[in-house]
Formats: C-alpha cells, sequence, structure tokens
C-alpha cells in the first residue's frame, strides 16, 4: 500500500448524493464556515475546557505513573543501582515484540477505517453542511489532521518509554534513544492513518482488509510469542531479519535497535524508508481527504454517533456489535447438520451449527489459546510474584477464549424473548448452553497436552482441561448479567468525584472472571510451580469446585431475567 495508490484509488461509488456541479457564484464555503465559528462559539470554548482538562488529567497520570517514577530509577542507576541485567533480554525480545505491536497498531487503524476512517466529521457537518455548495476539503481536512494527531499521541508516550527502557538497561544516550524511537512511534502510526483513509475510501481495499485480519491477528500473536521466547534465551536470527525487514512495523524495529549494541546494519536505510513514504503519503492523503464520497461520511458519522451513545450509556456490547455491524459484519457460511433425534440435543446442535456458521469465532478462540498457554509456560518457570501475574494473565486469555464460544447464550439474553423457542425455562436453557463451550475446550487443552508433555512439562498439563468447566462457567455469570447496572456507576451518594462507583460497577460487570482469576490464581500458581500430584489434585478440585458453584450462580441469574426490563423497555 504505497502513497500513489492512495492517490490513484477513486471513490468506488462516483454516483453519490452529491449535489449537482455548482460554478464560482455559488460557492459560499468562507461565508458559511464563518457564520458557524461564530455561531458555535461558545460552545467551542465550552469543549475547549473539557478538551483542557481531559488533557491535562491525562499529563497528570503520565508525569505521576510515568515520568517520577522513571526519574527515581535514573537517580537510583546514577548511585550504583545496576538495571542492566534485563538488557540482554530486552533487546532480544525488541525485533519480534516491536514487530507485533507496529503490525497490531496497522491492523487495528485499518480495521477502525471499515467503520469510521480517519475523516469522520459530526453528523451536522456530513447531514447538513456537505449537502450545500460549499467546498469540502475546508471541511474535511481538519479531521484528517486530527486524526493524525490523535494518532501521534500513543507513539510519542511509547517512544518516550522505549528511551528510559533502553536508556537504564541498555544505557543507551537519552537523546540518542528518543530521536531512533520516536521514528517509529511518530511515522509508523501516520503511515497507518494513510492507510486507513484509503480503506475508508475504498470498497476494494476494505474487502482486503476484512480478508487479511485473521491472517495478520495470528501474525501478530506469532510474533508476540517469538518476542517471548527470545527473551527468554531462544531467539531465531534469520528469522528477526526476515521480520524487521517486512514492513514499516519492523523497520520501527531496525531504527529502535540502531542506538544499542544489537543494533541491525541498514539503520539509516531503515530510517529513510520510514521517513519519506511518510511525508509522500501524508501529501496525497492531504489531497484524498476531500474526495471522501458524501454517502460514506454520513453513514460513518452514524455510527460513530451510535457508538459513542453506547458508551456513554456503558453498553459495551451494544458497542461492541454496533462497530461490527458497521464494519460489514463477520463472515458467515451455509453449513448444514442432520437434525438431532433426542430432544436434550437440540440446544448443542443449534450452538455447534451457529459455531460453525461463523468460523471467525472459533478462530479467535484458538489464537487467545496460544497466549494463555505461553503464560502458562511462563509461569511454570517462575517464583512469587512474578508466578502469580503470569498465571492471572494465562487466567484472563482462558477466559477470553473460552467467552467467544458462548455467543449463542449472550445472543438469547440480548433479548429474552429470542429464548421463546425453547420449551426449557432460561435458566435451564443457559446451561445447556454449557456443554458445547466445554466440550469443545476440554477438547483443546487434550488436544495441547501431548506436545506439552513432549515438551517436558510434565503432569501440570492436564489442568488446561481442567479450568475449562469453571471459565465456561465464569462466561456463563456475564451472559445471564442482565440489563445494564448504571445505578452501581452514578450514585448521588458517591459525591461529584463518583467515590467507589466506577469499581463497583467494573466488579459487577466482570463478576465471572474476576472471581475465576482471583480464586484460581493461587492454587493454579502453585500447581505450576511444582510437579506434585498433590498440588496438582488441589488445583483440580479447585476449578472443579468454583465450576459448580459458577454455574449455579449463572442459573440463579438467569432465572431472574424474564423479570427484568431490558435497556430497550421491553
Amino acid at each position: 500500500m504505497t502513497g500513489s495508490d492512495l492517490a490513484a484509488a477513486p471513490p468506488d461509488d462516483p454516483a453519490d448524493d452529491s449535489p449537482a456541479e455548482w460554478t464560482a457564484d455559488d460557492d459560499w464555503t468562507d461565508e458559511a464556515l464563518a457564520l458557524l465559528r461564530a455561531m458555535r462559539a461558545p460552545h467551542r470554548r465550552q469543549r475547549a475546557g473539557q478538551i483542557g482538562y481531559a488533557v491535562y488529567c491525562v499529563l497528570l497520570i503520565l508525569v505521576v505513573w510515568g515520568a517520577v517514577p522513571s526519574l527515581g530509577m535514573f537517580l537510583q542507576a546514577s548511585m550504583g543501582t545496576d538495571y542492566t541485567a534485563h538488557g540482554a533480554a530486552l533487546l532480544a525480545a525488541m525485533p519480534g515484540g516491536i514487530a507485533a505491536v507496529g503490525l497490531a497498531t496497522v491492523l487495528l487503524v485499518l480495521r477502525d477505517g471499515l467503520w469510521r476512517g480517519p475523516v469522520v466529521p459530526p453528523r451536522a457537518t456530513a447531514d447538513w453542511l456537505l449537502a450545500h455548495p460549499v467546498r469540502p476539503r475546508p471541511v474535511l481536512r481538519p479531521w484528517f489532521w486530527l486524526s493524525c494527531a490523535l494518532a501521534l499521541f500513543p507513539g510519542l508516550v511509547t517512544a518516550c518509554g522505549g528511551m528510559v527502557a533502553l536508556g537504564l538497561t541498555a544505557r543507551v544516550p537519552l537523546l540518542a534513544g528518543l530521536g531512533w524511537c520516536l521514528l517509529g512511534g511518530v511515522c509508523l502510526p501516520l503511515l497507518a492513518i494513510c492507510a486507513g483513509l484509503l480503506v475508508e475510501r475504498s470498497d476494494a481495499a476494505a474487502r482486503w482488509v476484512r480478508r487479511l485480519t485473521p491472517y495478520a491477528m495470528v501474525l501478530v500473536i506469532a510474533l508476540g510469542v517469538q518476542s517471548a521466547l527470545a527473551a527468554a534465551g531462544h531467539p531465531v536470527h534469520w528469522l528477526e531479519r526476515l521480520e524487521l525487514w517486512s514492513g514499516p512495523w519492523g523497520w520501527a524495529g531496525i531504527a529502535a535497535l540502531a542506538p544499542t549494541r544489537a543494533a541491525v546494519p541498514g539503520s539509516w536505510v531503515a530510517a529513510g524508508l520510514l521517513v519519506v513514504p511518510t511525508v509522500v503519503c501524508l501529501v496525497l492523503a492531504d489531497r484524498a481527504a476531500a474526495t471522501v464520497p458524501l454517502h460514506r461520511l454520513r453513514e460513518r458519522a452514524r455510527a460513530a454517533a451510535g457508538v459513542l451513545a453506547a458508551l456513554r450509556t456503558i453498553e459495551l456490547r451494544a458497542a461492541r456489535l454496533a462497530v461490527t455491524e458497521a464494519s460489514g459484519g463477520e463472515r458467515r457460511f451455509r453449513v448444514r447438520l442432520p437434525a438431532p433425534r433426542r430432544a436434550w440435543l437440540v440446544v448443542p446442535w443449534r450452538d455447534t451449527l451457529a459455531l460453525l456458521r461463523s468460523p471467525a469465532r472459533l478462530g479467535r478462540a484458538v489464537v487467545l489459546t496460544v497466549p494463555a498457554l505461553l503464560c502458562a509456560v511462563l509461569a511454570h518457570g517462575q517464583r512469587g510474584v512474578p508466578s502469580l501475574a503470569a498465571t492471572a494473565v494465562a487466567l484472563v486469555f482462558g477466559y477470553l477464549a473460552v467467552a467467544q464460544l458462548l455467543e449463542p447464550a449472550r445472543i438469547e439474553t440480548d433479548d429474552i424473548r429470542r429464548a421463546s423457542w425453547s420449551p426449557y425455562p432460561v435458566s435451564g436453557l443457559m446451561l445447556r448452553h454449557a456443554i458445547v463451550p466445554t466440550l469443545l475446550g476440554v477438547a483443546a487443552g487434550l488436544a495441547c497436552a501431548p506436545v506439552l508433555l513432549a515438551a517436558g512439562a510434565g503432569p501440570v498439563v492436564w489442568l488446561a482441561p481442567a479450568v475449562v468447566p469453571a471459565l465456561v462457567g465464569a462466561g456463563l455469570v456475564n451472559a445471564c448479567r442482565g440489563a445494564i447496572r448504571r445505578d452501581l456507576a452514578y450514585s448521588p451518594r458517591q459525591g461529584a468525584a463518583g467515590g467507589t462507583g466506577p469499581a463497583v460497577f467494573a466488579a459487577w460487570y466482570t463478576a465471572g472472571p474476576a472471581v475465576t482469576v482471583l480464586v484460581l490464581t493461587v492454587p493454579f500458581a502453585t500447581a505450576l510451580r511444582g510437579t506434585a500430584a498433590a498440588q496438582i489434585t488441589i488445583a483440580v478440585l479447585w476449578a472443579l469446585v468454583l465450576a459448580a458453584g459458577l454455574l449455579r450462580w449463572a442459573w440463579g441469574r438467569a432465572r431472574a431475567l424474564p423479570g427484568q426490563s431490558r435497556p430497550d423497555g421491553t
């Protein structure tokens, strides 16, 4: 995806709802914009105050949690504290890790271009202003550059973090580390924004993004795994060289490694490959920003407004579904299975059919299983707090993998009327929805066992299938939570600052997985650290008892669903 592609790609729908050709006498762009600026001045001042306060809060967090601790570590290093023991592992992890983060950044911006994009004016602008005799370029260009500015912020923060890490662990001069890290932190987000504009304008580019997203996700996970293995002392140098020269995500890694002892030949070439295409693409994208079809701007403005409204009312699932629908939805296949002859098999048959017709969920479950197993392997070789942290992260990824298989249950709890087809009460129906995810999860755990046994993991491999029922129970607890309890987040008794309201709401919203992680982290970390049969047995018993308790909890929540009012008032 080059700069010439961005400029040459015409909008796919030239026959949109743009008005007929206007003459110079019909051009009221300057007058209209001046009038709008005058009319919006009070709102703009209020909005500027809100933005200023948000910027102040973000900067305060960065200073308190980033700048002050970093300064303290540099002071300790000047007094003799040695942080270089972690330098070798950091340098080994950087090629794969930076490539993974860079590719994930590009993929995230491209996926954003499917439903929103870098050029998204407000609904009033898209629905009213652009339908009048005004030139689109003065209206749309500021929104493109605003997206560029917003994309730069995380890149700058990441570059500063890289400077601190390299300065402490590899003794790299701060200015040199910051300068080389800024190449990737600035150029990569800007290139991604330009590519996102191409996706916004072109249906062909959007189709390619949808088609390649699963493979890109697998590649991101593979790069992350390779980075972790390299940090653990198992690098693959020829593969790292290939990844570093594979695209902008790798060129950023070459630039970051340039001031270190692990520098790759060709650092200045990589710098040129980052800077020159970025400048060219920005110039071409600046010209192309005004050519986005009007009907597409209206669709994306409505989609963005709908997602924002869902987020403001804390309807996180509604926001995710709105993004999925606006992005083109998930690809579905026509699959048929023989109808079951026994009544108790109807629910598992429907769930299996739903998952086969939406293979993306099965793919995401498999992809999320990889970091779960990797974190479990890391916990196996650690002690103390690192072991507990790795075990907790492994349980979180395991829950996210299993949650992909519980979509049929969530669809029926979104609107309880969808469960009217079933002869079972809602509570019994929800428990039957646990059959297929449990069987698939246990089968995946058993399938991984021979590989882990061959790698010398020992009997701890049986913890993977043993934890699946508890993770499924946690997913059902969340699926049956019912209407959003906004009163937990916004309570007048908690004062203007919110008090503990957000924490209480977060605990209610993530009750199932939160309880699972809190209860199972210690016994599973203890079992993973050793190979004693007694410790593994205790961990398995904890998981089974917790699974029974979570299923009972989900059953109780499901019983209350018919009596609750849904978010739409029904």
